[in-house]
């Protein structure tokens, strides 16, 4: 049996008892975390452009759009919800494979995926689970083996994650090994993504995510009919890693297969990139702990690894377009709000929290340089230079919210869960302490659209 073939099987054989205690539980922790970034995203730019084109479109009435409480095709449904939970670059992130992490956004697809097609088929929380285990196994082996690069210019979540959404469409669809080799097949001719979004701070930027969710979903119905499609995606001659992949390790995807189950490890607490984490938690801490007054400081300088300066949150920030994804991709604006406001939160990222004149004052203080060693890359070190010549310095090599290094607890997920639900007054608490009961209790619902009912005001 081939590499792609024991990926296939694992995805299609494997049953809900072969699944750890502390697999299902961060399986659900995970679904936790993005239903509350879908709630929290529904109104982000960009989202009532893309909801205004699929109304538009219409179509059957299979799938609920978190919040707006439409109903549309599974595909668009999962396009629409993955979008919505990228907005705010909040939901998780960094799968961790045989100890290597990667910097990965898989979660985002999968789990709009998963509940698109779980509601339109009437699954149950079991199944979904299920599906969503090994779709987020099978995308996590298959980005831990690409020995992904940032400079490459692609954008994993435009790649990997249509594999992952199409293994949980499939399995929630039960598509045989054949069926589900074909989907794979399918959602190759569907990959794509650029990091040039990030730079440019448009809309786009979610845009890879979403088109994943919809591909995949899109994939395994056309499958299920018996469409054929490319018959070995991952390592034909002009397949997935011939394709995207400058190197790749292929006995990554097998290893511990069917024992191990991988997925995004890091629960995020502040909602922007990623590399920005660590300089947040670096600029809280000395804010909380020393009395600096900001009016007093002649310069601070941030640094980082030389790969993080030259991704786009090494960008000198400026406000163009769309002011929330300029923030959220901005070392310096980062590092300021968390020195103005002592405290990083959703409310920090609208047009008029990004335009605070107060922010600009500290952002022309911000120098950034690229000296820390490679091999910390999402480490940070700020340090602070008062007009009056004292220093305050502080580092971070691993920011809060790595599930294996630094966790967030429990409560503070779930206090994560309500303040992303409840933002602007979105959703009332009353409903979402409800929507939690059933998460928490996922593996007992008979029905899926049971907790998406729930999902609409």
């Amino acid at each position: 049996m081939g590499v792609t073939s024991e990926l296939i099987r694992n995805v299609t054989d494997t049953s809900f008892e072969d699944f750890g205690t502390e697999v299902v539980a961060k399986a659900r922790d995970r679904l936790m975390d993005v239903v509350g970034c879908m709630i929290a995203g529904a109104n982000a730019p960009g989202c009532s452009m893309l909801l205004d084109l699929l109304r538009h479109w219409g179509g059957r009435q299979e799938a609920t759009i978190v919040v707006h409480g439409d109903k549309l095709p599974a595909h668009n449904a999962a396009l629409l919800n993955s979008v919505m939970a990228r907005s705010y670059d909040f939901e998780p992130a960094g799968p961790i494979v045989g100890g290597k992490s990667t910097p990965a956004h898989i979660s985002g697809t999968t789990i709009p995926a998963a509940i698109a097609v779980g509601e339109a088929n009437a699954a149950s929380g079991k199944e979904l689970l299920a599906a969503l285990i090994l779709g987020d196994d099978l995308a996590s082996r298959v980005i831990a083996a690409s020995n992904l690069n940032l400079d490459s210019g692609f954008d994993c979540t435009g790649t990997v994650n249509a594999f992952g959404a199409a293994a949980i469409a499939g399995r929630l669809l039960r598509l045989d090994a054949a069926r589900m080799t074909n989907a794979f097949g399918i959602v190759l001719n569907q990959l794509g993504g650029t990091f040039q979004n990030l730079f440019d701070g448009v809309h786009s930027f979610k845009l890879p995510q979403g088109l994943s969710a919809q591909a995949g979903v899109f994939a395994a119905e056309l499958a299920k009919r018996g469409f054929t499609g490319a018959r070995d995606p991952l390592f034909g001659k002009y397949g997935y890693f011939a394709l995207y992949c400058k190197t790749y390790e292929p006995e990554v995807l097998t290893r511990n297969l069917g024992k191990e189950f991988y997925a995004d490890e890091t629960c995020k607490p502040y909602p922007c990139c990623r590399s920005n984490h660590a300089a947040i938690d670096c600029a809280l801490e000395m804010v909380h702990d020393n009395h600096i007054k900001l009016q007093d400081i002649d310069e601070v300088v941030v640094d980082v690894p030389a790969k993080a300066l030259n991704f786009a949150v090494g960008q000198h920030f400026r406000i163009r377009e769309v002011p929330q994804i300029d923030a959220a991709f901005s070392l310096q604006y980062n590092v300021a709000n968390a020195m103005l406001r002592k405290n990083v939160k959703l409310e920090h990222y609208t047009d008029e929290s990004v335009r605070d004149p107060d922010i600009m004052n500290i952002v022309d203080k911000i120098r950034l340089t690229g000296n820390l060693p490679a091999d910390r890359p999402l480490a940070a070190c700020v340090k602070v230079r008062m007009k009056k010549g004292k220093e305050y310095t502080k580092r971070v090599d691993m920011p809060k919210g790595n599930g294996i290094y630094s966790p967030m607890t429990a409560a503070e997920k779930r206090d994560k869960f309500f303040r992303s639900a409840t933002f602007r007054g979105t959703m009332p608490v009353e409903k979402m302490e409800r929507v939690l009961s059933l998460i928490e209790a996922m593996d007992e619902v008979d029905n899926v659209a049971n907790m998406m009912k729930l999902l609409v005001p």
